[in-house]
């Protein structure tokens, strides 16, 4: 045992412990209790418990709290084994001990553990605190455990600490990781007196399910109540302002951000470039990222992302050089951002080039999400066999993203027999996605298969595969408007549909001709076509734009699905007869159209 404890720094001549300690060994006890922090392994620390059962210190609540302390300050599997196995020693242990254990369970690999130790607890008689639900409510959100966070939740609010500062926080947040956004903002609005954690949680809720709005409103709530916003709050708040595309709300945050001290921040800094990037201002992201005193590797990367997702591919691949003269090392979000922008520009052999210093340069491993650029790369350069190849040989299972992204490329390039190939892939992987039947089923269309189009859509129906509405919006006036595809196609009264009605004819007369090929109904028409195509959702917003906005302003425009080829089209003839740059973002990257031509070339 001496040799051992030589080991952890034990004097040589350590005296021993009678039954009755005396006076002059408390400072041995001391000196014992100082160096169970500094234990680097479970070993170490059960070599000083020997060393307490042979000078009969083995109950000594004080010491078995420092080793259970330093068993979950690191937790492993066989740490938090023997502190859970040294706290059912002890025969009257308080909840403080408890709540320990439980914040190691909490940071493990198996949380729940926590949820079942405290009900071997609690039916002990020990009554749990504030800090004991907050644990368990953390515990509950890692594994997603909503039925036994509810009966957590009613437990508290009968020991009367549901509203507490620590646990409120946490409840909502469980409630928010379990999808109940509507119950969480019930915790919220029965605090008194919410602090800016509990606020920070909220808006958390409302951003993570898709409700930017809501949880701009608490940010203001946030402002009236006198409490002032932390780092938190601005990147949360900075977010939303990202999914609703507002770019003047965005600019007055960013205002706020400086005004409070906050710009010194260089995740907020980062927040605001990734904010100005989406909402459609490269040139205020650039301006951002140019005044940070030293950005680092995600500050760099947001800014790549940037120019990637705005059609600057060679400048984003240039950023990349210089990153690496500034030492600022990339990552795999860095690489996923230079692969999209090659993707996007056509510049094959630089995405071959960089995919490739990745892994020789940088040591890091491809995940799917590089396999899916570099399949992006060659499927919209047409080299649809290479990329075809390319997910064969990965060394990886592919996922059906991958090959929906080949199956995208088929469709823009018009390869029926390949679309085929690669939609019964995906069908092997995954048979529920309505955006995989539409696709093929256009396909098809577009070369007059109609018997593979009326398969795919009975399909389509017997699976109960839904397809996305597509859905554009335009902010306004500080307020964000939503137009959804086919709005106007029974209606003849609103000014709006009116205006976009003449805004076609007007669009004719200067060669814009209706690209009838797009819309895949045999039974129709041309003009029957012609007026689908007219209420698209773009379109819808853009006119919407061109009512509601001075004269040689910007529109801006938002859509949830890729654009279509017919509004791509129209847009460049809008931005040229109007005199209008229109900012188009669509799931995949930004269309900038003035006169009369589009910052991607016709290649996206």
């Amino acid at each position: 045992m001496a040799s051992s404890l030589s080991i952890l720094g034990l004097p040589p001549q350590f005296p021993s412990y009678t039954d009755t300690p005396t006076t002059t060994a408390l400072l041995p006890l001391r000196y014992l209790l100082s160096l169970i922090p500094k234990c680097s392994s479970l070993r170490e620390l059960k070599q000083i418990q020997g060393y307490t059962i042979k000078t009969n210190l083995q109950n000594d609540l004080t010491v078995i709290t420092k080793i259970i302390n330093s068993c979950t300050a690191r937790p492993t599997p066989a740490s938090l084994d023997h502190a859970h196995h040294l706290f059912d020693q002890i025969p009257l242990p308080d909840i403080l001990l408890f709540n320990t254990i439980a914040r190691g369970f909490v940071h493990s690999d198996d949380p729940f553990r926590a949820i079942l130790m405290f009900s071997q607890v609690f039916c002990s008689g020990i009554l749990p605190d504030g800090y004991t639900f907050s644990s368990l409510f953390k515990a509950c959100a890692k594994v997603k455990a909503l039925q036994e966070g509810k009966q957590l939740h009613c437990l508290a609010m009968k020991i009367g600490v549901s509203e507490n500062t620590y646990v409120c926080p946490t409840l909502i947040n469980m409630y928010t990781v379990c999808n109940e956004v509507d119950t969480a903002r019930r915790v919220f609005d029965k605090i008194d007196e919410p602090c800016v954690v509990a606020y920070n949680a909220i808006i958390t809720s409302y951003a993570r399910n898709s409700r930017p709005n809501e949880a701009l409103a608490l940010f203001r709530e946030l402002q009236g109540s006198g409490l002032k916003p932390n780092d938190v709050t601005m990147l949360l708040v900075l977010s939303c302002c990202t999914l609703v595309g507002s770019l003047d709300l965005g600019k007055w945050i960013h205002e706020y951000v400086k005004k409070h001290g906050f710009i010194r921040n260089v995740k907020v800094n980062t927040a605001l470039i990734d904010m100005y990037a989406k909402c459609g201002s490269l040139d205020d992201a650039v301006s951002v990222f140019r005044q940070m005193r030293r950005g680092d590797t995600q500050a760099w990367s947001a800014m790549i992302v940037a120019y990637a997702t705005h059609g600057h591919g060679s400048r984003a691949v240039s950023m990349l050089e210089e990153m690496k003269k500034e030492k600022v090392q990339p990552d795999e979000i860095t690489f996923v951002a230079v692969l999209s922008a090659c993707s996007h520009n056509g510049l094959v052999e630089e995405g071959y080039h960089c995919f490739h210093s990745m892994t020789n340069e940088y040591g890091i491993v491809p995940h799917i999400k590089h396999y899916g650029c570099m399949v992006d790369l060659l499927g919209r350069a047409g080299r649809l066999d290479e990329a075809y190849k390319f997910i064969d040989e990965l060394p990886i299972k592919p996922t059906p993203i991958l090959w929906r992204t080949l199956l995208s490329a088929c469709s823009s390039h018009g390869n029926v027999e390949m679309g085929k190939q690669v939609t019964e892939r995906i069908f092997e992987l995954d048979d529920s996605h309505g955006g995989d039947y539409v696709v093929l089923s256009n396909l098809c269309a577009r070369y007059g298969k109609w018997e593979d189009v009326n398969f795919l859509r009975k399909k389509m129906v017997d699976k109960g595969a839904v397809k996305i509405p597509g859905c554009s919006s335009i902010e306004v006036n500080n307020i964000v408007h939503e137009f959804f595809s086919g709005d106007g196609v029974h209606s003849t009264s609103n000014a709006l549909h009116h205006a976009l009605d003449e805004l076609v004819k007007e669009l004719k007369l200067a060669g814009y001709v209706p690209d009838t090929s797009l819309v895949f109904h045999a039974d129709m028409d041309d003009e029957e076509k012609e007026i689908i195509l007219r209420y698209h959702s773009e379109k819808l917003a853009i006119t919407f734009g061109l009512l509601n906005t001075p004269p040689g302003t910007t529109i801006r425009v938002m859509k949830n699905l890729r654009v279509c080829g017919d509004c791509h089209n129209a847009a460049k003839f809008i931005s040229f007869i109007f005199g209008r740059q229109i900012i188009l973002r669509d799931v995949q990257r930004f269309h900038h159209f003035k006169d009369g031509e589009c910052s991607c070339g016709d290649y996206w």
